[in-house]
């Protein structure tokens, strides 16, 4: 069960970077928050730089979406059942309380 909590935090983690990664990128359009600052301004100049950040940015997106499928995949198998969509019919029972009571009343009639 411990790797599954770690992974857990790895996926958090993975999910904080991508967000920052987004966010340091420069928009390809006069629109968002790239058109606030110069393009002088920008961490690796005008254009420098962005090749990376796209490459890693799609490559930490594959990583997500593997690692959701993975943690969904082994939490399914510690909580021992498999992912199904079945629906189970719900099981009839009658409550003890009313099983006490009618038994206390045919003792009293005795």
């Amino acid at each position: 069960m411990f790797i599954v909590s770690f992974l857990t935090f790895l996926y958090v983690l993975l999910c904080v970077l991508i967000v920052l990664m987004v966010l340091i990128q420069r928009g390809k359009s006069s629109m968002g928050l790239g058109n606030m600052g110069g393009g002088n301004q920008l961490l690796f100049g005008s254009s420098g730089g962005q090749d990376i950040f796209q490459k890693a940015t799609w490559i930490m997106c594959l990583l997500l979406l593997l690692g959701s499928l993975s943690l969904a995949v082994l939490k399914a198998k510690y909580r021992g059942s498999s992912i199904t969509f079945t629906k189970e019919a719900p099981v009839a029972t009658q409550p003890e309380a009313e099983d006490d009571a009618a038994e206390s009343a045919e003792d009293a009639g005795e």
